[in-house]
């Protein structure tokens, strides 16, 4: 078991596919978790940026700060205006990950990347923690 160390400058997709990839030989079954319940994982496309920038606007749209009237009834306010949407967007997304390998390959479809979503608006340093186990 390793930890991949990622750090974050806002909101947004972090791809670290290739950190993943350097971990995998032979075959066997991956699994990768987050260690933080404010940023979540995903496996999305990796060809065009627009879809990462969509799939931003769209949790931002979805799960707005706690200064948007629409989210009035949070109690969970303390860390800032981000926390607790940060919080909600985590439980809808996945916030770990498997992926079969084959041969050292992760079998990953052709524009399919590892990604990292940040919801906070800080910087912060996210651990994933990476489990290769190998038939």
């Amino acid at each position: 078991m390793q930890i991949l160390t990622i750090q974050t400058n806002g909101p947004g997709l972090y791809e670290f596919t290739d950190a993943v990839a350097a971990l995998v030989q032979g075959d066997g079954l991956l699994t990768l978790m987050i260690q933080h319940t404010s940023a979540s994982l995903l496996i999305q496309e990796n060809a065009d940026p627009e879809v990462q920038t969509d799939l931003q606007n769209f949790f931002a749209r979805l799960v707005p700060p706690t200064t948007d009237p629409a989210m009035s009834y949070l109690t969970h306010t303390y860390e800032g205006p981000d926390d607790m949407p940060a919080h909600i967007k985590a439980a809808l997304l996945p916030v770990h990950l498997s992926i079969p390998v084959q041969n050292g390959k992760m079998m990953l479809g052709t524009w399919q990347g590892i990604y990292l979503f940040e919801h906070r608006n800080a910087p912060h340093t996210r651990r994933v923690v990476v489990n290769f186990v190998k038939e």
